[in-house]
C-alpha cells in the first residue's frame, strides 16, 4: 500500500503541535516531581503528580491521558520516521545520479 506523502505530512503537521502540550506537560511534571522527591520535599508537590497523571482540577483525564500521550508519541514518531525515510531515499537517488 502506497503512502500518500502529502497526506502523511499534513497529518504530522496538524498533530505535532496538538500533541506537544500533553507530552511536554507529562515530561516536565514528572521531572519536577522526581527532583522534589530527591530533595525530600515530594509530599509538598503531590499536585505535580496529579498534573502528571492527567488530573487538571475538575477535569479528570486520568483514565485516558496515558492513552492520549502514548498514541501521540507513537503517531508522531511513526509519521516522522516515514517522512525521514522518504527524504533519505530521495537524497540517495540524487547522489547516485551525480
Amino acid at each position: 500500500m502506497a503512502i500518500n506523502k502529502a497526506r502523511l505530512r499534513h497529518l504530522h503537521y496538524i498533530f505535532a503541535p496538538i500533541m506537544f502540550l500533553p507530552i511536554f506537560l507529562t515530561a516536565i511534571t514528572g521531572l519536577l516531581f522526581q527532583v522534589a522527591v530527591i530533595t525530600g520535599k515530594g509530599e509538598d508537590f503531590l499536585w505535580l503528580l496529579e498534573l502528571h497523571r492527567g488530573k487538571f482540577g475538575i477535569i479528570d483525564l486520568e483514565l485516558i491521558y496515558p492513552l492520549i500521550n502514548a498514541f501521540g508519541v507513537l503517531f508522531i514518531a511513526i509519521t516522522g520516521i516515514i517522512m525521514w525515510l522518504q527524504i533519505n531515499k530521495k537524497v540517495k537517488r540524487l547522489h547516485k545520479q551525480q
